[in-house]
């Protein structure tokens, strides 16, 4: 695959951007393959960038009805277009991302992903997932793992005003410049069961409260059979309860999960447009730098909260801890 050129057409496409990360990276992502699961406001907006970029194709997964509530945060479905002629909505997201670059291959795969086998994932480059359970990240983070080819994988969340990026690239090796030399680099990544297993009381004393509070609330999610957003106010003392059983069974002091935030993370559970726009911005150059081998990665969580307008970069690994 890294041996084929770009054509003359996508070298004329892809002019500016070849003048900014170079033919090479331009010719890993057009030969790039990406499957995403759960057509989310975030992971819309991650989909618009890698189109816009050039990737070779992308493969999108969501048997979910178009309704009211999908198309809040998702700009590819006009408001008032609530059933899309009975597409679902990764079908309905196929057809608008196909105007973006019609060089780009975007097709719909039709299924539950935690159900497929492992060999459905050796033709991607990368394997995006969002909205789905606490097990279901494991699973599928799990499957990519197993197979010969190197995949990576990534997690993301929004929950109205803050989100999560999680990022497993296994063993990943890149290129840094340092004023005139060329030096490379490599990094151990966690699988994202490895990470959130790491006790709470082994991080550092600065890791994001946000951490802790996604947590909490994909725990309570799994134990209370609920889908990602399936949560409101009603629950916050179910959730408070929780929190104090888990962070008993940690030896970690609660003060550092804070209720406020909980209750806010509850409250108002929607994804928030502004903030889905700058999880999939992040995570859009996070997967183009993985593919292109050009810049710093990422290592291994992301965290956005608007109300401090703070992206924090957590490494929550066994190594980093002193496990």
């Amino acid at each position: 695959m890294d041996s084929e050129e770009l054509t003359e057409q996508e070298t004329a496409l892809y002019d500016r951007q070849i003048r900014v990360w170079g033919v090479d990276a331009q010719r890993r992502l057009s030969k790039s393959h990406i499957l995403v699961s759960g057509m989310k406001g975030t992971v819309v907006e991650f989909c618009k960038n890698i189109v816009l970029a050039g990737v070779g194709s992308l493969t999108l997964i969501d048997d979910s009805p178009v309704n009211e509530e999908a198309v809040i945060a998702n700009f590819l479905i006009p408001l008032g277009e609530n059933d899309c002629g009975g597409k679902s909505l990764a079908e309905a997201c196929r057809d608008a991302l196909k105007e973006f670059n019609p060089m780009v291959r975007v097709s719909v795969e039709k299924g539950d992903l935690s159900t497929f086998e492992g060999d459905f994932f050796d033709k991607f480059s990368a394997v995006v997932v969002s909205g789905c359970s606490l097990a279901t990240k494991k699973l599928i983070n799990e499957k990519c793992r197993k197979r010969l080819k190197q995949i990576a994988f990534y997690t993301v969340d929004c929950r109205d005003s803050c989100g999560e990026i999680f990022v497993d690239l296994q063993s990943y090796t890149y290129t840094q410049k340092k004023l005139d030399e060329t030096i490379e680099r490599q990094l151990q990544y966690p699988s994202f069961e490895e990470a959130v297993s790491v006790p709470w009381k082994a991080l550092p004393r600065k890791v994001s409260k946000l951490y802790f509070a996604l947590r909490v609330l994909e725990k309570f999610e799994e134990v209370e059979e609920r889908k990602l957003g399936e949560v409101s106010i009603e629950d916050l003392q179910s959730a408070l309860k929780l929190k104090k059983e888990i962070c008993d069974g940690q030896s970690f002091n609660e003060v550092n999960v804070p209720d406020s935030l909980l209750e806010r993370l509850l409250q108002c559970n929607k994804e928030h447009p502004p903030v889905c726009a700058i999880l999939g911005g992040i995570l859009g150059q996070e997967v183009i730098k993985a593919i292109s081998g050009k810049g710093d990665p990422l290592k291994n969580f992301f965290f956005f909260d608007a109300v401090d307008g703070k992206g924090v970069i957590e490494d929550i690994s066994a190594q980093n801890s002193g496990v």
